[in-house]
């Protein structure tokens, strides 16, 4: 909002937005555990989703669960007037591209787009796995209802397509469904490379893997705790970058570990009474998701899930064993935990699609010097920028100062040495763009 006053006889211009947008709570609110409980359900209820599993069956396999999951997302485009483009993704993998891989098969993704006004080719991607597997990786015959891992993810991002579907925003969303998740994350190294080719900038990538367990293996229950995986820095970072971070820190200050922090700062701003915990590291230990073939070529991208798994229901076959009961059944899902992680997504991803682009050539002064200077190039659709500094041992961005409409600032009284700073471009209505670390050094 653009407010025009008059002091002392000269007439000044400022820019008023307030701190949290109305319809962010409006999005939470219409989240429905319901509808998420029956996604997951019709999920669960085609056996085996494995990746090499039957694609001609219409009752049960692969095949049939994601014509289902088209189905569903054609159903909320024509809602909303075909607000939304439904297609499949798909590439061939040869049998022996690894061991999981038995057999030629077709990894196919569902993939629905919901184009921004202005920034069409700008995409903030939400993604849900539609694969599941029992103990052998390889048995792609017996039930695996994989009823969390990852019906789950993969209704949260229907349940969200929903919801979202509703708004316009200036940025792209994507939700997908990913495939041969288990086989090789091979549907994620399909979809990004398929971004790569259309030339896509992808600004962010959720990725919900398992989002529906509150009782941990280890007997702690809780359902507002949640886990934010992401890497330090991208894996596609010049030899100059990495020897540029050595004197001037940034080793923990990447593009996905920045969409982490964002994710962590929305939800605390709209649902603190969730839990988020940034966790630096790519993954669980020794263990992999979906996020990461984006990660590899250069997008940001994140894991997002629940803190505490049973891993007594994740990729088991079914059966009773010394008074356990394993497998991933629908009875140990937690619907309406589920709803607030699709919630964190769903604000999160409208926050993001309603921001301008984040700010470029983002430089940074001060050695030697009482006073830290950043300067940026200037933005379009930004009516103002802030920036954000922290503690070095911070996980998060702790102080921050909304310096206005320029393309430059001095933090007087601030030493460089101690803090590491960092600056985001906002809009209107005060939605902000992910923070950027500064990427030049000037005197």
């Amino acid at each position: 909002m653009k407010i025009s006053i008059s002091v002392l006889g000269f007439l000044f211009t400022v820019v008023s937005f307030a701190q949290t947008d109305v319809r962010m709570y409006d999005i939470i609110s219409a989240v429905s555990a319901e509808r998420i409980e029956a996604d997951i359900t019709k999920l669960a209820g085609f056996g085996t989703r494995h990746t090499l599993s039957d694609t001609l069956s219409q009752t049960r396999g692969i095949g049939a669960a994601r014509r289902w999951i088209k189905s569903e997302f054609d159903a909320i485009s024509k809602d909303c007037n075909g607000c939304l483009d439904v297609f499949y993704q798909k590439d061939l993998v040869k049998k022996g591209e690894n061991k999981r891989i038995v057999k030629d098969v077709w990894v196919v993704n569902v993939v629905a787009i919901q184009k921004g006004t202005k920034y069409p080719n700008r995409y903030i991607v939400m993604s849900g796995d539609i694969d599941s597997r029992v103990s052998d990786p390889n048995n792609y015959t017996s039930d695996s209802p994989g009823a969390n891992d990852n019906a789950s993810g993969m209704a949260g991002a229907i349940e969200a397509a929903r919801v979202l579907s509703k708004y316009t925003f200036e940025n792209s969303i994507i939700y997908a469904g990913l495939s041969g998740e288990e086989q090789g994350l091979f549907g994620g190294k399909g979809l990004a490379q398929y971004a790569k080719d259309k030339g896509w900038k992808i600004i962010g990538v959720l990725n919900n893997d398992m989002i529906g367990n509150i009782k941990g293996v280890d007997g702690v229950i809780s359902n507002r705790d949640f886990r934010i995986f992401s890497e330090p820095v991208p894996p596609t970072e010049t030899e100059q970058q990495r020897k540029s971070r050595r004197f001037y820190g940034g080793e923990v200050d990447g593009i996905s570990r920045q969409l982490a922090r964002y994710v962590f700062k929305t939800t605390k701003t709209y649902m603190p009474e969730m839990n988020p915990t940034l966790i630096y590291r790519l993954d669980r230990f020794g263990r992999g998701g979906h996020h990461r073939p984006f990660n590899d070529a250069g997008f940001p991208g994140i894991r997002i899930m629940e803190s505490h798994e049973n891993y007594t229901q994740q990729h088991q076959d079914i059966r009773m064993e010394n008074g356990i009961e394993y497998g991933d059944k629908l009875k140990f899902v937690n619907f309406e935990y589920a709803k607030k992680l699709t919630a964190v997504n769903a604000i999160n991803m409208a926050s993001i699609a309603w921001a301008p682009p984040a700010p470029q050539n983002v430089a940074i002064g001060g050695i030697v010097a009482p006073s830290v200077k950043l300067k940026w190039d200037k933005v379009n659709g930004a009516v103002g920028y802030k920036i954000y500094w922290r503690d070095t041992t911070s996980p998060t961005w702790d102080y921050s100062r909304y310096v206005g409409d320029t393309l430059e600032y001095t933090l007087k009284g601030i030493v460089i040495d101690n803090y590491l700073f960092g600056v985001a471009a906002v809009g209107a209505k005060g939605h902000e763009s992910v923070v950027v670390f500064p990427n030049q050094i000037f005197r």
